[in-house]
């Protein structure tokens, strides 16, 4: 391989890829976080829909990302993401869900969002999120 040559960075199929990222949605919904680890790469990279930064908040290496991660279930103890969609091609994919979750107070959150993914060596390497800047809805 010359210097102007890369290596893909997914040699996995597109459908292998789309099993992960329904394995990893279901591991949202069971708020089971060593799956959801299991489903991202060593060198994983989770950015925040919120945060000072243009791409919301970085998290690097599987510590952080984990303690990203499980911030949603201390946030939203019910948290799930519903009526998900997933697409991939090549080295990247896109999940599109509805979250819903009650925090401490009893507001309610609802809002559709997406999760970009890129992809190497059958894993997830990035994992970047937006969701719709929606007020929280009164307690029932």
């Amino acid at each position: 391989m010359n210097q102007h040559q890369h290596a893909p960075l997914n040699t996995h199929s597109d459908k292998a890829l789309l099993a992960l990222l329904e394995s990893f949605s279901d591991a949202w919904n069971r708020h089971d976080l060593a799956a959801l680890m299991n489903c991202m790469h060593d060198d994983c990279v989770f950015l925040t829909a919120a945060g000072n930064e243009p791409h919301g908040t970085r998290h690097a290496g599987p510590a952080a990302v984990s303690k990203a991660f499980a911030s949603a279930w201390e946030t939203f103890p019910d948290a799930r993401w519903r009526d998900a969609r997933h697409w991939v091609s090549g080295d990247r994919g896109v999940s599109e869900w509805t979250f819903t979750g009650t925090a401490a107070d009893g507001t309610r959150s609802e809002s559709c969002g997406v999760d970009l993914f890129i992809f190497r060596d059958g894993k997830i390497l990035e994992k970047n999120v937006f969701r719709k800047d929606r007020p929280r809805l009164p307690a029932r």
